[in-house]
């Protein structure tokens, strides 16, 4: 069922060039020929650099000697001799500069040789760009090697140049492992880089095997239980590499490999079906390899005398009805290509199944380049938008097709596409459904009532997209569209929506290497919207306003074929070896599918009229407790509307029904343990041993985690299978978080606290599982505490690239330097992580530099100089620390999704976590007026009642009136976050930022007035309320920040 390269991760490289063939060596059927790949037991194989992908430095060395008149083996034995601590190792192992080698390295050639040895030009011999290019056989043999799905490495002892580079002239893109000696700070035979290698590749030494010509290097290999070929001639090698592997390592054609043991056919009654159909007795053997891709209809590689073709067939077992029909594909190719549509030569379609043992048809080879990557690396903007624009205009060449005159009237049914296509995908979906997925579930209920009207009948190809078409090797020319499994007569924008996916999936998605995060407009591609109006303009038809309800019956698509793709391959059937990975997918691509359907019903919602208000009980009542309980709604409690993210819930009597119970629950326990704990624990911070977590704490933090009131912040978008949280949308956290405002005591007990809460997020959605164990687990478990370290004295830190503390790599290690300031967390002695951000280059893009590290805080050097003070409050036992970090080292694995990434990481942090503040901001407000109308109730002055008296009637509605306000702009917020995304709500966030602080400043203000004195004791919240609420005004960033990013975005609507 196409959609190839969604699956095959690998295809999206590079981009590849077709016809190669013309450039293969033939050789006989060999005993290599036959064994087929599954029968190896080697799962990657090792390369030396000089002396087997390149040419021997020995061999350059005699050479040199030789020109230069130097006594014959001087530079031989300076190499080997002088034991570990001669010139030549220690230069590989970084130790020495290339000046400080050349001088050290000659004096000993002219030891050796009795005179001076200008040694300098036999380096420059060595490292030229003859020496520097790889060899053609090897190139070969690696491509083979990767195509049957093993690993590779190289392992080389290298140098650094006189630039500060190392030496290491080959493609790493060829190479799953790069171990660079120089770079390690050990060399081959030292048994540790044997093992560094392994332990990146995640193989065991007996599943390796190793190329090297030299013997020591291989008898350390060989000790370790590693397989070793050694490389005098490299051409003999390779040999002695097929037996061991069982496939040949010449004949490379791109993107195929073996045929699969599931996936064989026979080649005797195929040889006598080409015959015929070619005519006569074509010479030569038949040779047969299977394509990578075509993970739905199995596609072959044949060639056949001097003929060059690809076979399609159905793939073997039980088969979904109607589905992998290469007659129709075979039916539409020919029709096309008698309609002036570029498309592969069809030559013949065969539905005799007792020759292979299913249908097939065969088509021409086509030559030619297919752009495997999205953006087009290696283009200039100009080439990148030709290479679109091409693709535009063949896609409308294809909806042009006159259906009458190609023969393809009944080539699908006529009109209601889109409804039958989600019909279908949903029947196909639930056959080969494997878990639930809720985003799916969502998708079927939502799409089948927002279908589209008015749709026009086309021929659609149902798999459009870059990588399906061979352009021209010299020009922007689109000379073949292929794979046409998914074709039909249906609505043509849907074609248009499929072709545009890539420009909302990021290019390190591990199925589609897409442009989410590239900037478009640079590379000189269209974005997705300037693509489909060329688009119309092409067509000459209007641009259509439900883009995004395409957008997500599109990744709905996908996301069904995926979910096909992975039941097969479960069964076996499924012909990519990727293809279980790509099943795992299918979630991702269903929760695009419904971001999209959110967008959808907004812009719905907006263009809607207004209508007549809703009738609604509105009350706000006082209980016993502590504060007002909020009980209003818009619709009916038992509507579907409070189970799903798209309503506002202006109520916690609104909310769907578990996180209603978690609402409850939590607030008896508000009422219980929390309230009535508050006094004790504001006592203990100001007390001689306030620096020591009181027991209390973790005695309520016991009760709450038993009562299942723990890690409620983490988003269901985040954490979608709820592993680690609750599972709550960010609209119903908002009633939860703001509760827990009421206290200020109250996050920290429910493990809801910054900032261990952003730096769960962080973890969870960019750790490595080794960094999840290691610290996400204990951090969730509430057994440790964590900081975050960006903030510096000496920049404005508010704009996170200003940071200037330095992460610099050095032999498996990076090296931290700098000082952070209003660390918050850092002096609780629980805290035993941090998340350090520094720059690893200043020399690159701007929100490049920066990289984030797990560091652990009793790593040496890391030096916590003092509390900072909040208004004269030390905020104990987390407290707001100022650190040092010098020469702070940590291994090369502690940092976050890799180096440059963490400006990125930083953006991510503050997803769902940005708006928690203002939602505890809320509960601050509403304890505040609570106790101020308690007060006021309860206290004379002249002569009446305070609550009677006018300034505190005024005071009171205000407060009610600004706290309504930014209570709906919060949810707001926090409702669009869920439905189109954090990027999407980017206004209402840095509103809400703006608003809240300054609101709870007031409301919390007027109730300090109305206790007088008492308000600024530490008897009662208030003081700290109004404390943390000035400081979030800089703390969660600065006013200035959010008005100027309220003002741009306004500007721009």
């Amino acid at each position: 069922m196409g959609l190839r390269r969604f699956i095959q991760a690998s295809y999206f490289q590079c981009a590849r060039t077709s016809g190669i063939l013309k450039h293969v060596r033939y050789k006989p059927p060999s005993l290599v020929q036959r064994r087929h790949s599954g029968s190896s037991l080697y799962k990657a194989v090792i390369f030396d650099m000089g002396g087997v992908l390149l040419p021997s430095p020995y061999r350059v060395a005699v050479e040199w000697e030789v020109r230069h008149r130097i006594p014959p083996g001087t530079i031989k034995q300076a190499l080997i001799s002088g034991g570990e601590n001669r010139p030549w190792m220690r230069y590989m192992r970084g130790e020495l500069t290339s000046a400080a080698f050349l001088q050290e390295f000659g004096q000993q050639c002219s030891e050796i040789a009795n005179f001076s040895v200008p040694v300098d030009s036999f380096l420059s011999d060595l490292t030229s760009s003859q020496m520097s290019k790889q060899l053609p056989i090897m190139t070969e043999a690696l491509e083979c090697i990767r195509a049957e799905g093993l690993k590779t490495a190289v392992l080389s002892n290298n140098f650094y140049l006189h630039s500060g580079v190392s030496f290491l002239p080959l493609d790493r893109n060829q190479f799953d492992v790069v171990i660079e000696s120089c770079r390690e700070g050990i060399c081959k035979p030292d048994p540790r880089i044997y093992t560094l290698c392994l332990e990146r590749l995640g193989v065991q030494p007996k599943e390796s095997i190793f190329l090297d010509d030299i013997g020591q290097n291989l008898k350390a290999a060989a000790q370790l239980g590693i397989k070793t070929v050694k490389v005098d001639d490299p051409e003999a090698a390779l040999k002695e590499l097929e037996t061991y592997l069982g496939f040949p390592l010449w004949g490379f054609v791109p993107q195929t490999r073996l045929v699969r043991p599931t996936m064989e056919i026979p080649k005797d009654p195929l040889q006598k079906y080409l015959e015929e159909v070619l005519g006569g007795r074509t010479t030569g053997p038949l040779i047969l390899r299977q394509f990578s891709h075509g993970q739905s209809n199995p596609t072959y590689y044949i060639k056949f005398g001097d003929r060059h073709l690809v076979l399609r067939k159905k793939p073997p077992g039980n088969l979904l009805p109607t589905a992998h029909a290469v007659e129709r594909e075979y039916r539409v190719l020919k029709a096309l290509a008698e309609a002036g549509v570029p498309v592969p030569k069809v030559l013949a379609l065969c539905e005799d199944s007792s020759i292979i043992g299913t249908p097939f048809y065969l088509m021409e080879y086509c030559t030619g380049h297919i752009y495997k990557d999205h953006s087009l690396p290696g283009l200039d903007p100009g080439q990148r938008r030709a290479i679109y624009t091409a693709m535009n205009k063949v896609l409308c060449k294809i909806h042009r097709v006159d259906l009458k005159a190609a023969g393809l009237e009944d080539y699908g049914k006529h009109g209601n596409y889109v409804q039958r296509q989600v019909q279908t995908w949903t029947k196909q979906y639930r056959a080969t459904e494997t878990h639930a997925i809720p985003a799916m579930e969502r998708l079927i209920e939502w799409l089948p009532l927002h279908l589209p009207g008015n749709q026009k009948t086309t021929v659609v190809h149902g798999d459009f997209r870059l990588d399906n078409l061979i352009f021209h090797p010299e020009g922007p020319e689109v000379l073949a569209v292929l794979d046409w499994e998914l074709s039909t007569l249906g609505d043509p924008i849907s074609d248009v929506a499929y072709n545009c996916m890539a420009h909302y999936v990021p290019s390190h998605f591990d199925m589609l290497k897409g442009l989410k995060d590239c900037d478009v407009t640079q590379l000189g591609i269209p974005t997705a919207e300037e693509y489909f109006q060329m688009y119309c303009e092409h067509m000459g038809i209007p641009p259509i306003e439900n883009w995004n309800f395409y957008m997500a019956f599109s990744f709905f698509r996908v996301a069904a074929i995926l979910q096909g793709v992975y039941k097969r391959s479960l069964t076996g059937q499924a012909s990519s070896a990727t293809a279980e990975s790509g099943g795992k997918q299918v979630e991702l691509m269903a929760n695009l599918a419904w971001d999209f359907a959110t967008k959808e019903g907004f812009r719905v919602f907006k263009e809607c009229p207004a209508a007549k208000p809703f009738a609604r009980p509105y009350s706000t009542w006082t209980r016993n407790g502590a504060f007002s309980r909020r009980n209003y709604v818009t619709v009916a409690p038992s509507s579907p509307a409070h189970t799903s993210k798209a309503h506002l819930i202006l109520s916690p009597d609104g909310l769907p029904g578990r996180a209603q119970d978690l609402y409850r629950k939590l607030r008896r326990f508000m009422e219980i343990h929390v309230y009535p704990a508050e006094q004790v624990l504001r006592d203990h911070q100001v007390s001689q041993s306030r620096w020591t977590p009181h027991p209390l704490i973790e005695e309520l933090k016991d009760k709450a985690k038993a009562e299942g009131l723990w890690n409620l912040f983490l988003p269901v978008e985040n954490d979608p299978e709820v592993k680690y949280g609750a599972g709550l949308t960010n609209q119903e956290f908002s009633h939860l978080c703001e509760l827990m405002g009421t206290s200020l005591f109250a996050p920290e007990i429910f493990n809801c606290s910054a900032p261990d809460t952003g730096n769960m997020e962080v973890l969870v959605r960019y750790g490595t599982e080794e960094q999840k164990e290691r610290w996400l687990q204990p951090l969730l478990d509430g057994k440790i505490r964590s900081c975050f370290a960006m903030t510096e004295p000496q920049v404005a830190s508010s704009d996170a690239t200003n940071i200037e503390a330095s992460v610099v790599e050095e032999k498996g290690f990076y090296i931290l330097n700098g000082h952070k300031w209003w660390i918050s967390g850092a002096l609780d002695p629980r805290c035993q992580l941090c998340v350090f951000m520094g720059k690893t280059d200043p020399e690159a893009q701007r929100h490049k530099q920066q990289s984030m590290l797990l560091v652990p805080m009793d790593t040496p050097g890391i030096t916590v100089t003092r509390p900072l003070s909040v208004f004269g409050e030390e905020d104990p036992p987390a407290g707001h620390g100022e650190i040092l970090f010098e020469n702070v080292r940590v291994s090369k694995e502690n940092i976050l999704l890799g180096p440059g990434r963490g400006f990125e990481i930083a953006q991510g942090r503050l997803g769902p976590g940005r708006i928690h503040h203002c939602m505890r901001l809320i509960g601050y407000s509403e304890r505040a007026l609570a106790l101020m109308k308690k007060r006021v109730t309860s206290r004379v002055a002249f002569g009446k009642p305070l609550a009677e008296q006018g300034t505190i009637l005024e005071d009171i509605a205000k407060s009610r009136a600004e706290i309504e306000q930014a209570r709906l702009l919060v949810l707001k917020a926090a409702l669009l976050m869920d439905t189109a995304g954090n990027k999407a709500a980017a206004l209402e966030i840095a509103m809400i930022k703006m608003v809240a602080p300054l609101m709870a400043l007031r409301v919390i203000d007027r109730a300090i007035q109305a206790f007088g004195a008492a308000g600024l004791s530490n008897d009662y919240p208030l003081a700290q309320f109004f404390a943390w609420a000035r400081a979030l005004r800089l703390a969660d960033g600065p006013d200035e920040v959010h008005r100027t990013a309220v003002a741009k975005l306004e500007l721009k609507r």
